[in-house]
């Protein structure tokens, strides 16, 4: 078995159609068809079916491709480790992360970053919760970014960089939006804007109310942070949102209101996994992130 052969496997596996994987690689499909059928025949098995233009993978196609998934990774990593060893400066970081701190946090720590570090690189991937933890199992990638931190687990450590409140934004006409806190229940019969359900924002929220008492009225959904603010901005129910998403952020016809209770809170964090070693460069940006949240407070006011 080759390294040629899994690198056009995988290429296949994932696009499901030979033409286009053949132009990916910049090789000609006929060099792709002979790898496959080579892998297949060294194999003893077929991994994939063959539908007209489309080729699906087998039932042990797909085992065969995760556990290829999870090799190049270990190989991708060991290749990266070497190259970053010479100058870890010029490496690139791979990191995970959810909606919620894509318009403001990680941004803001990527320039921090960058400014001492000029000439590192950054590949940024946005998923859901579940995603992230597969993803750093898997060896996706070895830094996520991620609030709310998850339960201790041993397949990944985590640490805490900030905890922020959760605030409610509110139109501006509302009854309530000359206040300078709110309790949580006086709410309760206002329609809620939240993301779909599966994001770990939307559990927050309703658990949050569950915990004062009511179960929160579902009025819109928002695909992200910014469809939550503007149908709250439309005036078409309020929503409860982590103050990091509202620094500089804050929509027209709009007010945050900090809620009264002091335990509606997210904490923002970093996992890596437990079994694998950060790469150069990715150790040189995780220990600016305990730095950088350390000496400033950056998401209080």
């Amino acid at each position: 078995m080759e390294l040629r052969q899994i690198r056009y496997f995988m290429e296949v596996a994932s696009r499901e159609h030979v033409t286009e994987a053949a132009t990916a690689l910049h090789v000609a499909q006929s060099s792709v068809s002979r790898q496959i059928a080579n892998l297949e025949s060294e194999l003893g098995a077929d991994l994939f079916i063959r539908e007209n233009r489309k080729i699906k993978l087998t039932p042990i196609g797909k085992i065969f491709f995760e556990r290829m998934k999870q090799a190049m990774n270990v190989i991708d990593h060991a290749s990266r480790e070497v190259e970053e060893y010479v100058d870890p400066k010029k490496g690139t970081i791979r990191v995970a992360y959810p909606i919620s701190l894509a318009a403001y946090m990680l941004p803001t720590v990527i320039h921090a970053f960058r400014t001492e570090y000029p000439e590192a690189k950054f590949n940024l991937k946005q998923a859901l919760y579940p995603e992230l933890m597969h993803g750093l199992t898997d060896g996706d990638f070895n830094l996520a970014l991620l609030g709310p931190l998850p339960k201790e687990n041993n397949k990944f450590q985590r640490k805490a960089l900030f905890t922020e409140r959760i605030v409610a934004l509110l139109p501006l006409h509302h009854p309530l939006a000359d206040r300078s806190s709110i309790r949580l229940r006086e709410l309760k019969d206002d329609p809620f804007i939240v993301l779909p359900e599966g994001f770990v924002l939307r559990n927050l929220v309703e658990e949050a109310c569950y915990t004062k008492g009511f179960a929160p009225i579902i009025g819109f959904e928002g695909d992200d942070t910014d469809a939550l603010k503007g149908l709250v901005s439309a005036g078409l129910g309020i929503a409860l949102m982590p103050e990091v998403t509202l620094i500089d952020n804050t929509p027209r016809s709009t007010v945050a209101i900090p809620l009264a209770e002091n335990d509606i809170t997210r904490t923002v964090g970093v996992i890596t996994p437990s079994h694998r070693q950060l790469l150069p460069t990715e150790a040189i940006f995780y220990d600016f992130l305990l730095q950088f949240f350390s000496r400033i407070n950056y998401f209080s006011h």
